[in-house]
């Protein structure tokens, strides 16, 4: 159950979309295997300077693990989608739950989706399931935020200084090129505001109904286990914790056999019951 960077067993096919009015890229990840009609798609939403390419071998592993044919794409801004333009709306992440996300699904005919995120993606993946609870079949999010924390920011303030004096500007242009600069400053100045300090989606979680996996690492230096905490116990539907030993921010790059196996089995029980 190690994720490898080869889909030798897969069909992969780069595609764009157009969603709430975006170009965005979008790679298709599909099993050798024969699916059955009513079989879900997994939906893979990456983190908040995230891309295609920096999911690494992961999203094939689990496709390849569960069966189920996979779509991972870039939003607005990021990789080789379309460029952002600053500043951030503070309720970016609703839009992309609300607006980009049901138009994605629609324009790749994705009826039964299964989300899988990770940071700003697991957030974007519980407002979706909020806001259309008879839509996706699960959600899994890895190191989701629900509210803003004092330990989120001051890892925040240490990766702008990281941005200042190590090559974290050459490592983020490999995946977004010219774009990386914007990304950065998309997600540090976002987080910074003073009016974004106040914003929380804990309101929204009694309007999740879908089966629910919420992973986090024991130490994650953007979020404490009290943001699990708050998504299991305010999510309305049958959720679980998974609090993953000696993992920072990113369990399915650090712990990817742990991670792998636990998203595994819970999509296995989902689909038995």
């Amino acid at each position: 159950m190690t994720p490898r960077d080869d889909n030798a067993a897969l069909a992969t096919e780069d595609v764009e979309v157009t969603a709430a009015g975006h170009r965005l890229r979008a790679r298709w990840l599909r099993p050798t295997t024969a699916l059955s009609a009513d079989a879900p798609t997994l939906v893979f939403l990456h983190e908040g300077l995230g891309s295609i390419g920096q999911w690494k071998g992961f999203p094939a592993a689990l496709v390849a693990t569960t069966g189920l044919q996979g779509l991972v794409y870039e939003r607005w801004g990021f990789g080789s989608s379309e460029p952002l333009l600053l500043p951030r709306p503070t309720d970016y992440l609703n839009r992309e739950a609300e607006e980009a996300l049901p138009e994605v699904l629609a324009a790749c005919g994705i009826d039964r989706p299964l989300l899988v995120g990770h940071s700003d993606g697991g957030s974007i993946a519980l407002l979706y399931a909020a806001a259309h609870p008879q839509s996706p079949v699960a959600c899994i999010t890895e190191a989701a935020h629900v509210f803003v924390e004092e330990v989120t920011l001051a890892g925040i303030r240490e990766a702008d200084e990281a941005w200042r004096t190590t090559n974290l500007r050459k490592r983020l242009a490999r995946y977004h090129g010219e774009q990386a600069e914007t990304v950065f400053r998309g997600w540090t100045e976002t987080w910074l505001r003073d009016d974004f300090r106040h914003w929380r989606m804990t309101d929204r979680l009694p309007a999740i109904t879908s089966p629910l996996l919420a992973i986090q690492g024991a130490d994650d230096q953007y979020g404490t286990e009290a943001q699990v905490e708050a998504i299991v116990q305010g999510s309305a539907g049958p959720a679980r914790p998974l609090l993953v030993p000696d993992c920072g921010h990113a369990p399915h790059a650090e712990q990817p056999e742990v991670v792998l196996r636990a998203m595994a089995g819970f999509i296995a029980e989902v689909l038995v019951g």
